[in-house]
């Protein structure tokens, strides 16, 4: 039997939330050169940039690791600043039967977050929940805001 379970991270961020979705799902190729410690590449694999359907892969280093994942881009909102990606290659879909990923924004008591949700399928109890992905994600947002917060 496989367990299912949700994992939900946010990050308060200053910079303007088109900005920072924008260059999240459309300019993904320039965090390479933006967080070059973190993010080494953004590869478009089949489709556009920012469109349901097209498949992208990332690589990048986690944990002194440097991995990659491969997602098809399931749904975007421009408009409302959401997005969701199904995880298809790299650890992410070695270790989990099933994971995706969803970003949205929201304003809590006057504050801007972004926010990630997991949403994933364990094989069973020795599989790990994704802390450690969630740790990441959270740190790479907070970068990336204090990136957009100085320009």
């Amino acid at each position: 039997m496989a367990l299912k379970g949700k994992l939900i991270g946010y990050v308060e961020i200053s910079s303007d939330i088109e900005e920072f979705h924008g260059l999240w799902i459309h300019k993904g190729h320039h965090l390479a050169s933006i967080l070059p410690h973190t993010i080494h590449a953004c590869e478009l694999l089949s489709g556009q940039r920012g469109v349901a359907g097209s498949v992208v892969q990332w690589e990048y280093t986690q944990e002194g690791k440097r991995k990659f994942v491969k997602q098809i881009i399931e749904s975007v909102d421009n408009m409302n600043h959401t997005s969701v990606y199904k995880c298809v290659g790299g650890e992410l879909a070695e270790v989990y039967k099933s994971f995706t990923i969803s970003f949205h924004n929201e304003v809590k008591d006057g504050k801007q977050l972004v926010a990630w949700i997991f949403d994933f399928e364990r094989e069973n109890t020795s599989v790990p929940y994704p802390t450690s992905v969630m740790d990441y994600v959270c740190d790479l947002f907070q970068q990336l805001d204090a990136h957009l917060s100085c320009k």
